[in-house]
């Protein structure tokens, strides 16, 4: 049989169709690859205790080596600095008004999702949701929390629809919840928010099942716990 690490015409064919595996690297050069490599990353971690001063002052002394070195360190530093600006773009609820729905929301921009509130003040329910809205916007900086006075947006906003919560995702509208039967009225906790906001997509939860079956799941416990008994062979007898 024909030896599949040999170096011939029929073997390179073989190689391109896939019917024999690519030809073992020399153990030598699996060896000087990972030196060179381990070389590298060292240079690139002695140039991470030099500050900017200093790369620029031993900038004429570089070798080609060092320069690849310094151009990995660079490009490392750049995906980590917009890394940390894209998971940290808010944190906060921010407040708008009629005029500037559009540019706010509609236009939030590529990749963003907007959870916006529409209140009014004196309504407790709503008052909840906006200490609720603060809570999840700390937790979750990269996703944009907005609330707005509902008139303010949407003239004549009828107050039964209070509160209305509205999801987009680079100006669409992704989910709706309107009025206060959605949210479950006062009794309203910010992990059943969390999770409800979760299951449009605009947030990842690491919550791993709804808070709110877990309550429920307990009420109706609760009540077969305090249904009465009945005996089926005494109603029998009755009859």
């Amino acid at each position: 049989m024909q030896d599949p690490n040999a170096d011939t015409e029929w073997n390179d064919i073989l190689r391109k169709k896939g019917i024999l595996p690519p030809k073992e690297k020399p153990r030598e050069e699996e060896e000087e690859e990972e030196d060179q490599i381990i070389q590298q990353a060292s240079v690139v971690k002695s140039y991470e205790d030099m500050t900017l001063e200093e790369l620029e002052e031993n900038e004429d002394e570089f070798n080609e080596e060092d320069e690849r070195a310094v151009e990995m360190y660079r490009q490392q530093r750049i995906a980590e600095w917009k890394a940390s600006q894209i998971k940290n773009v808010f944190g906060e609820v921010g407040e708008i008004s009629g005029q500037e729905y559009v540019q706010e929301v509609n236009k939030a921009g590529k990749g963003i999702w907007v959870i916006l509130h529409l209140y009014k003040q004196g309504i407790p329910l709503c008052a909840l949701i906006n200490q609720h809205f603060s809570t999840l916007a700390r937790k979750f900086p990269q996703t944009k929390f907005l609330k707005a006075i509902s008139t303010t947006c949407i003239a004549n906003y009828p107050d039964k629809n209070l509160p209305t919560v509205f999801v987009y995702f680079e100006g669409d509208m992704k989910a709706q919840f309107i009025g206060p039967l959605v949210f479950g009225g006062m009794n309203l906790k910010v992990d059943e928010l969390e999770w409800k906001l979760a299951e449009s997509g605009a947030i990842k939860t690491d919550l791993e099942e709804n808070p709110r079956k877990q309550i429920e799941d307990k009420l109706m416990t609760s009540i077969r716990c305090t249904m009465p008994v009945t005996n089926n062979s005494d109603s029998e007898e009755d009859y």
